[in-house]
């Protein structure tokens, strides 16, 4: 067992809080298709990352502007299969119940990052930081650290849950604690510490102003 004590919790949303794979592999799966692109590099390369830097890693120089509206349209309107990370429901209802500042960063823009949480069933924080409301995107530290200015808090206060190597460097760029989710990538990606399955193998405690998020350790890594 595992333990960090924190002020804040900053979430990423696809692959952390919110499983929404079936709509973004579709999504990308279309957009390969039309440009014969290899999938499975798409993906790979597309985890965790704003959607226009794999427009831009696959085709540079192209104008991106039709791609960029079918592909968000896609994203927009498509939420069947879309879940909450196992265990996520009730890791929020905690921090709602105890009124502790958690916040949400994402490489969604708003309207998608909207959508997906509610149709996954899960409250919307008070502080979004989505791709749109900022200049850099993941692996840039800047969501990160706006958001802990939104909550006023200090970077070192807070602890972000992550599932891409994208976001785990945002976070470690804004110095900030990470834990890495095992929902995306295989570890040897991640190649971080600590990692957990999911939020079942979370635990957190409510200690006046601070937080105890105690991990188990099923993966063989949550206590390294």
């Amino acid at each position: 067992m595992r333990e960090i004590r924190c002020k804040a919790i900053l979430f990423d949303m696809d692959g952390t809080l919110v499983d929404s794979t079936v709509v973004v592999e579709r999504a990308w799966e279309l957009w390969a298709a039309q440009h014969n692109m290899p999938l499975a590099e798409v993906l790979a390369f597309s985890h965790g990352r704003p959607t226009i830097s794999t427009l831009e890693h696959f085709r540079p120089g192209q104008d991106h502007t039709r791609d960029l509206e079918e592909h968000g349209r896609f994203e927009e309107t498509v939420t069947e299969g879309i879940l909450a990370v196992p265990g996520a429901v009730e890791i929020l209802k905690i921090m709602q119940s105890q009124n502790h500042p958690w916040a949400l960063v994402t490489s969604a823009w708003r309207k998608l990052a909207e959508t997906r949480v509610m149709a996954a069933g899960l409250p919307l924080p008070a502080v979004i930081v989505p791709i749109d409301e900022i200049q850099n995107g993941k692996p840039d530290p800047e969501g990160f650290l706006h958001a802990a200015a939104q909550l006023g808090m200090k970077p070192e206060d807070c602890v972000v849950f992550e599932d891409t190597r994208p976001g785990i460097d945002a976070g470690l760029r804004a110095g900030m604690r990470v834990i890495a989710l095992l929902t995306t990538c295989p570890p040897e990606q991640l190649q971080h510490a600590p990692m957990i399955r999911d939020f079942r193998e979370v635990q957190i405690k409510s200690e006046g102003e601070f937080l105890t998020i105690q991990l188990t350790d099923g993966t063989g890594n949550a206590g390294a």
